[in-house]
């Protein structure tokens, strides 16, 4: 029988790749973390892990063991969610992470609707980049992420990539949309093709590694005139005609202003938005409350087929 602090150890090791680091987290020393890692290879009979430069690798049977101890350290999180809801009297703590788009347009509607249908319920929201989610939740540091990955397009990493391990339960999708002054003269048009923007001056945010990408197929470099990572600002920068900018549907109508229209970006891959979470996450009362005010959030928001949204 594995002892779960030793579990711990080893899995904190795999995630930090030295000792050091892994005592750092666990508020262990150093020489502890080297004693649990010690007796956890006695007692599996193999060595967990190798030396590397100046840290650690883990073996193949570390790297076997490190991925069940993942998944029986979130089912005794979960089990201890699970009965500190029982015994909350309905309340409890939810932590969520969510992208920014989701916090915008989606987050705040499932929250007010948990405020009346579970006012005992707190939930804590920390808004992070998806594959920063990933990790958090993999960690046991939030029980739920709202993120999203591309139909088509695989490039970020993966840490986006699907997660046999965790579940990924859909909420919906939408699209690539260009910001344009009102009067621009594409303003009109149902779509607008990248190719039509190539003398634009650009708002762009600080991730533009698939847009460059993309402008450099259509034949152009994008000229940058400001550089915001702030919806608020990206929607004043444009109404302003400082630029035109490019942002995901479901974050297009958080901030409305007659001097800006949204129109989707003909040819760019479609996004999926999912909650990410482990499965016995889904018995827990209080997780799944926020789920079903997520979903309810998002069928608001138009539901899977996509967001039908043209304008603001």
């Amino acid at each position: 029988m594995f002892d779960v602090r030793q579990l711990q150890v080893l899995a904190e090791v795999a995630r930090t790749g030295t000792y050091t680091a892994a005592a750092d987290a666990l508020g262990y020393s150093q020489p502890a973390v080297s004693y649990q890692m010690r007796t956890l290879e006695r007692t599996v009979g193999a060595a967990l892990v190798t030396r590397s430069g100046r840290g650690v690798r883990l073996t193949q049977v570390g790297l076997a063991l490190a991925r069940h101890a993942e998944t029986v350290l979130a089912a005794l999180r979960t089990a201890q969610d699970e009965v500190g809801a029982l015994t909350a009297g309905g309340g409890g703590q939810v932590r969520l992470a969510a992208m920014q788009s989701g916090c915008v347009a989606l987050v705040p509607a499932a929250l007010g609707a948990l405020r009346r249908s579970h006012p005992e319920l707190e939930v804590v929201v920390t808004q992070t980049e998806c594959p920063d989610s990933h990790r958090l939740v993999l960690a046991g540091e939030v029980e739920l992420a709202m993120m999203c990955d591309h139909e088509l397009d695989r490039t970020d990493g993966p840490g986006l990539l699907p997660d046999p391990r965790l579940l990924r339960l859909p909420l919906l999708t939408d699209r690539r949309c260009v910001l344009l002054p009102a009067d621009h003269p594409l303003a009109a048009a149902p779509t607008v093709a990248l190719g039509e923007l190539a003398g634009e001056r650009w708002v762009l945010e600080s991730g533009r590694e698939r847009f460059l990408a993309a402008c450099q197929e259509a034949g152009f470099v994008p000229k940058v005139a400001a550089t915001s990572d702030d919806q608020l600002t990206i929607h004043c920068l444009v109404a302003n005609r400082i630029g035109v900018a490019i942002m995901n549907e479901l974050g297009v109508g958080a901030h409305t202003d007659p001097r800006v229209v949204a129109r989707p970006l003909r040819g760019w891959p479609t996004r999926r938005i999912f909650a990410l979470l482990w499965p016995d996450m889904v018995r827990v009362a209080p997780v799944a409350a926020l789920l079903d005010a997520l979903r309810a959030s998002a069928d608001a928001h138009g539901g899977t087929p996509g967001l039908i949204r043209t304008g603001v």
